[in-house]
């Protein structure tokens, strides 16, 4: 970048961004709320790492490629939508609270689950793609060095910065959820919103512009 004052407003920009209310928010706090603290922060570890797997296509110019070519876009965006889709159902199958992660019953393979899910629905999001592409490049300083390099700095700088809003999040609805999650009636009817709001998700970024 050119100077402080540049670096000054990327920090500004990339936070203010990151405070506006989005689908992975709604992503993560869902599963914070039926599911607890440590769902929410699986999932947004998951969603995290797969934001980095676009910074880094970005800064190789493989975003490009997809941003550019409607085919890709398009399958991409449908799978993402699909498997939006397919979590709500399988939230809206459940008898109520299948993870339970705060409890001690999960086993690895459930949190495992909950991370791959959360990189699946952010990678399967070709909009991030185009966010940093369109984001990014603005900052990079041909002066200072490689793009690619500089690219790949920047957007870990934006996805630690979304890591620390998203635990925010995550401590405020875990805080609120706490009580709601020990009454199995209760936890069936949030595992039914859990399974409403991924199907609107996936609805959402299917028929989204």
């Amino acid at each position: 970048m050119e100077s402080a004052h540049q670096f000054l407003l990327f920090l500004s920009i990339a936070t203010l961004l990151n405070i506006t209310p989005g689908a992975d928010h709604v992503y993560i706090v869902s599963r914070t709320v039926a599911q607890g603290r440590l769902a929410g922060f699986l999932s947004s570890w998951g969603v995290c790492t797969g934001a980095m797997a676009y910074v880094i296509a970005t800064a190789l110019g493989i975003s490009a490629v997809i941003a550019s070519s409607e085919t890709a876009f398009l399958a991409i965006k449908l799978m993402g939508a699909g498997y939006l889709i397919w979590l709500g159902i399988q939230a809206l199958r459940s008898r109520g609270m299948s993870f339970q992660v705060d409890t001690g019953i999960a086993n690895k393979t459930t949190s495992r689950q909950l991370y791959l899910q959360g990189v699946l629905v952010d990678i399967l999001n070709p909009k991030v793609a185009i966010f940093f592409i369109a984001f990014l490049p603005q900052f990079v300083d041909p002066s200072k060095g490689a793009a690619w390099w500089q690219m790949i700095v920047l957007g870990t700088i934006v996805v630690v910065i979304a890591s620390i809003c998203e635990a925010m999040l995550i401590l405020g609805a875990g805080e609120i959820s706490k009580h709601l999650r020990n009454n199995k009636a209760i936890g069936k009817w949030l595992d039914r919103a859990l399974g409403c709001v991924f199907i609107s998700l996936g609805l959402s970024l299917a028929f989204g512009d």
